[in-house]
């Protein structure tokens, strides 16, 4: 009869500089979103943190950094979208990580979009997926929040590849007989 013994915590070891750990999370692929606040002031920004939580309830959450506009207009907002983008999309990607973009409603002038039904967020048009989502917690994530949303209505397009972030660029899904990416 071997007893299990509990073994001391492993010393905390610095953490690794800032620029080793994004190079080292980039080797995870992710999706490429614009999240998107309606109202009398909306808000776009890309984000590539956003994953789903639950099934039921049907809940996804976002990470966006606490020195970013949009984490202040989504601690206001009753609800939020997400645009999942699709391949080819890396315009629009790039056009909401743009800090210098106009403010307000002007910034949608450069996108093709429509009011979301459940939300009244911008829904970008050629999404591969778009999630209406109530804005359900928050949670303190170091230099982050992170927002939790209950899902209120979603739009898919079959068939439609997703825009994919990896190793620092923007890529193209390639199906697995090594064809070219749709």
């Amino acid at each position: 009869m071997s007893t299990l013994t509990a073994a001391a915590p492993p010393r905390a070891e610095p953490a690794a500089a800032p620029a080793r750990l994004r190079k080292a999370l980039g080797a995870f692929a992710t999706g490429v979103t614009v999240v998107t606040v309606g109202g009398k002031s909306p808000r776009g920004m890309t984000a590539n943190s956003f994953t789903s939580v639950s099934l039921d309830p049907a809940l996804v959450l976002l990470c966006v950094g606490n020195d970013a506009v949009m984490n202040r207009v989504l601690a206001e907002a009753g609800t939020f979208a997400v645009s999942v983008l699709g391949a080819g999309q890396e315009d629009v990607a790039r056009y909401f990580a743009d800090r210098s973009r106009p403010a307000g409603a002007a910034q949608f002038e450069a996108v093709d979009w429509r009011p979301g039904g459940a939300s009244g967020a911008p829904l970008i048009t050629g999404a591969a997926v778009r999630f209406e989502c109530a804005a359900w917690r928050t949670y303190e994530g170091g230099d982050h929040t992170i927002h939790v949303g209950r899902i209120l209505a979603l739009d898919e397009m079959p068939g439609r590849e997703p825009l994919v972030f990896h190793g620092g660029q923007f890529r193209q899904v390639v199906p697995p007989d090594g064809g070219e990416a749709l």
